[in-house]
């Protein structure tokens, strides 16, 4: 089903300064989707799960947070943190006059969306929260993204020279993921580096007595053999809120190239969060 595709802007008060986000809306009407990407890649990894969504009647918004995708990326590590991309979230939906939405993501976009029930819980309606990044996960996330960190601090020749080299492939002739892998590696070295510092010694999710708190529906999905997010945190996430499904994957891969049976899911999730509102609206009338 073809839906409608709109790209739009806003601009957020940083303590670096006024910064710019990039977001693209699917669809249309009240019933609102946010979808987050994970950490360094651009929102255009949830095209799919959004087109989806919005091909079932609602009205989807993918952000790319500061420091990812086409949005600004400011060089200092003070403007980056898991409760910045929450109050980022919770701008979007003043800036789109949206009083509430589904919030969801992958890896930092799930924490993200975690965050954003936590600090404004009157905004978010439900939760879709593939492969969260927790207790677990975190000495896998170092090994990952220390060493990133490290490259694009005292190495930023090597960061530059991957970017040189996959920037002028046309995205056009490349499968979808590769696309979405080509701009992952467009990464500017200082901004970088102050992305991962920001996050590595800021909050990186609510904590477990604020997930309990937490009681909205939500989907959690959790993935085996993937260290960074790993099988135990979904599970334990999942038993922490009041209200969540989980459904474990059946790959790390499974929602990127075989994505029905997980699409169903969030489909389910997302669609059940309105499903109360519109039947008042329609009583109403």
């Amino acid at each position: 089903m073809l839906v409608s595709e709109r790209i739009g802007q806003l601009f957020v008060e940083t303590e670096a300064g006024r910064d710019r986000l990039e977001y693209t809306e699917y669809g249309a009407g009240d019933a609102w989707v946010v979808l987050l990407p994970a950490e360094l890649m651009p929102r255009r990894m949830q095209q799919p799960l959004a087109r989806t969504l919005a091909g079932h009647g609602l009205h989807v918004v993918t952000l790319d947070p500061l420091g990812h995708g086409r949005s600004d990326r400011p060089a200092d590590p003070h403007a980056y943190s898991v409760t910045a991309f929450a109050e980022q979230v919770a701008a979007l939906l003043d800036h789109l006059g949206a009083a509430q939405a589904v919030v969801g993501g992958s890896g930092l976009g799930a924490n993200v969306a975690l965050e954003t029930a936590a600090i404004a819980p009157a905004r978010v309606r439900g939760l879709i929260l593939d492969a969260p990044l927790l207790d677990n996960g975190v000495e896998a996330g170092i090994a990952v993204f220390g060493p990133l960190l490290l490259a694009a601090r005292f190495l930023p020749l090597s960061v530059s020279a991957l970017r040189r080299l996959t920037r002028p492939v046309p995205r056009g002739i490349v499968p979808f993921w590769a696309g979405v892998a080509l701009d992952t590696c467009d990464q500017r070295p200082p901004a970088m580096a102050a992305l991962l510092h920001g996050l590595f010694f800021g909050r990186a999710a609510p904590s477990a007595r604020e997930r309990r708190a937490i009681g909205v529906p939500a989907l959690v999905v959790g993935h085996g053999a993937d260290p960074m997010h790993p099988l135990a945190d979904a599970r334990m996430l999942a038993e922490e809120l009041p209200r969540a499904t989980f459904v474990r994957a059946r790959t790390a891969l499974e929602w990127r190239l075989a994505p029905g049976r997980l699409d169903r899911a969030a489909i389910t999730l997302a669609t059940g969060c309105w499903k109360t509102s519109r039947r008042h609206r329609r009583t109403g009338a």
